[in-house]
């Protein structure tokens, strides 16, 4: 691994959970990681219920853009973190990390809905990145 390591979140549309990661451990570690994040089919905006629910937590979702996987990135990365069990991801010739799968509890199954159902994805994403913070040592 680097001296900065290489984070590389993934979901389906790059709208909502990947860039809820990405804007979460960014606001956590500031410049001590290179944070990406990449939609398998990315949706070209940015969820704006996830966006809002990222700044009520103190992040900032205001820059982000859907876009697609670089496969380079995906070579170079020291971590890869699929969220959700939608988005599929083949491994590419000489990737440095296994790929992780963070499967968030979707609280609509519940009746959950509008801002509490955001905020527990949320927290849920939030819990799982201060945790990798500390794996990679940049907590």
């Amino acid at each position: 691994m680097a001296d900065r390591p290489t984070v590389l979140f993934i979901c389906v549309s790059n709208a909502g959970k990947s860039q809820m990661a990405e804007a979460l451990l960014r606001a956590r570690v500031g410049e001590a990681a290179d944070i990406h994040s990449a939609g398998t089919t990315p949706k070209g905006k940015v969820n704006a219920a996830s966006a809002a629910s990222v700044a009520r937590a103190g992040a900032d979702m205001s820059t982000a853009r859907s876009k697609g996987i670089d496969p380079e990135l995906l070579r170079t990365a020291d971590r890869v973190v699929i969220l959700g069990q939608d988005a599929h991801v083949e491994p590419v010739e000489g990737m440095r990390a296994p790929i992780e799968r963070w499967e968030t509890d979707e609280p609509s199954l519940r009746g959950i809905e509008g801002d509490e159902r955001m905020d527990l994805i949320r927290d849920d994403i939030d819990a799982r990145v201060a945790t990798l913070a500390t794996e990679l040592g940049i907590n």
